[in-house]
Formats: C-alpha cells, sequence, structure tokens
C-alpha cells in the first residue's frame, strides 16, 4: 500500500507524452500476447516485449525497480503478480498475466493481460473475462464518477453481480496512481470500503488493474522475493490499463483507440487529451 503521499496532477501536454508511452506498451504487449504458445519459455516472452521497446528508443520501468531482473511480469496459473520470466515452458491450459511498462521522455506507462494458452478452461476463460469487463466497469466509473473510490465501487459490483462460481477480489494489491513515478498515490482499490477517496480531478492518471482469483484471496512471495501466488494454488487474473482524466473527459493511455470500444457501451466516450 501507497502511504500519505501529495498526488501529482499532469498537464495535457504531460498526459499527450504518457498516450505516447502508452501506445508503445500496448504494442509491446500485443506482440507478447501474439508470442503465447505450448512450448515458449516465459523468457522468450521477456525477449518479444524487449524487442518492441528497444527499437522505439524507449526505456524501462521494471527492469531495475528495486533490483527486479527483467523488462516484464510473467504470472503462470496460480501466480498472482511479479512472476520473474525464466525457463519456465508453457503448457497447453495455462493461464498467464504479463505486466510490462515502458517510459518515454521520462513519462510512464503500465498494463497488464491474461492470455490463455490454447483452449483452456472454461472457468480460466470466465475468469478473464470478468476480470477484464471488471476494469472497464472501474474505467468507466473513472470518467463518470467524483472520487477515486468509485472505481471499487464500480469493480466489486460488477464482479459480485455475476452468476456461477463466486470469485475472489485480490486485496493485498492494488492500483496506483501513474506519472512521472510508475507507482504514486493514490492507492486504486478494487473493493468497495466505504471510503470515497481523493477526488478525481482533471490531470489525475491512474493505473487501475483489477486481480482475481478462483478460490481464496489469501497470497504469500516465494523465496524469489517477488513471485506472489495464491496459498490455496487457485487460478489467478490481471488486467490493467493506465488512464488519464483531463478537462473534457477520460482518456485510456494503453489503448490505441482511447478505451472507445469498450468504454462507448458502458455510456462512456473517450476524449482525445486536448493540444
Amino acid at each position: 500500500m501507497i502511504g500519505q503521499r501529495k498526488i501529482e496532477y499532469k498537464n495535457n501536454g504531460q498526459l499527450r507524452i504518457m498516450a505516447e508511452a502508452g501506445v508503445l506498451l500496448s504494442r509491446a504487449l500485443d506482440a507478447a500476447v501474439a508470442a503465447v504458445a505450448p512450448g515458449v519459455t516465459t523468457d522468450e516472452l521477456d525477449a518479444v516485449f524487449a524487442e518492441v521497446v528497444d527499437a522505439a528508443g524507449a526505456q524501462y520501468n521494471f527492469l531495475g525497480y528495486f533490483g527486479y531482473p527483467k523488462h516484464i511480469c510473467v504470472s503462470v496459473n496460480e501466480e498472482v503478480v511479479h512472476g520473474i520470466p525464466g525457463p519456465r515452458t508453457l503448457k497447453e491450459g495455462d493461464i498467464l498475466s504479463i505486466d510490462g511498462g515502458c517510459i518515454v521522455r521520462g513519462w510512464n506507462a503500465d498494463s497488464a493481460r491474461t492470455a490463455i494458452v490454447g483452449e483452456g478452461d472454461p472457468e480460466d476463460r470466465r475468469l478473464s473475462e470478468i476480470t477484464r469487463l471488471a476494469m472497464w466497469h472501474g474505467i468507466a466509473a473513472f470518467g463518470k464518477g467524483s472520487h477515486v473510490g468509485d472505481i471499487g465501487d464500480a469493480i466489486d459490483d460488477f464482479v459480485t453481480a455475476q452468476t456461477g462460481a463466486p470469485l475472489g477480489i485480490l486485496e493485498d494489491y492494488v492500483g496506483h496512481g501513474i506519472g512521472s513515478e510508475m507507482h504514486m498515490a493514490p492507492d486504486v482499490l478494487n473493493y468497495r470500503t466505504g471510503h470515497r477517496g481523493p477526488k478525481i480531478k482533471p490531470g489525475l492518471a491512474l493505473a487501475i488493474e483489477p486481480m482475481l482469483v478462483r478460490g481464496s484471496i489469501e497470497t504469500r512471495v516465494l523465496d524469489d522475493e517477488w513471485t506472489v501466488v495464491t496459498t490455496d494454488a487457485s487460478r489467478s487474473c490481471q488486467w490493467e490499463h493506465s488512464v488519464a482524466r483531463h478537462e473534457r473527459g477520460i482518456w485510456v493511455l494503453t489503448a490505441e483507440d482511447g478505451g472507445a470500444s469498450e468504454l462507448e457501451p458502458l455510456g462512456v466516450t473517450p476524449v482525445p487529451i486536448p493540444a
């Protein structure tokens, strides 16, 4: 959890640079997800991602962060977040979250997607789709709401309204502000607490990232001091976008269309960041 630090509000020029970083990150994640297949190692996914970012001349915000040794996190099956790429070989039916970031001219982008190797378990596909849609409901709340707490309320309400086997919303790991640093105030909770949180103002950029599990929300950190796993070995999922609110509306920084295709059905029309 992030302590009580001052919230950074960006001007439109700074947000537009963040959008440049976001589009680059989207394309790098596209490449990594496209490379997912049986027999591919998580280290190979890391290399595919890095090739796109290197070609653009951008910097990494994961590599070296508190000593983190890779360009992305690849979390497989019961791994929730911060899985370190390595020799692990993907197998048919694996579910994996790929979380990455980059920096363009001093401004950060952060995003994550979930992929399933092959057809996969229908319950894993359901887990991923509910997590993805919960993220978009949270983003829509950022566009329509007045306080940061509205985001967690929207995510929680969407998840708990689903029929079928209940899914758990992780509470140990949450979203965050983003801008001149990757992790900044405020915390962005993915669940309802009764606290409204800070007011949403133009210039606020957030990484909205629900993480859902098919079992218990209890987690532990492995001996590598990074990889977080569910204690009951239940499968997990993460989706994330970096999003900005400006004086004319909302723009999803890590989506090439600003989030239009997903947000308009939810009653929100993204508006490009003004010049």
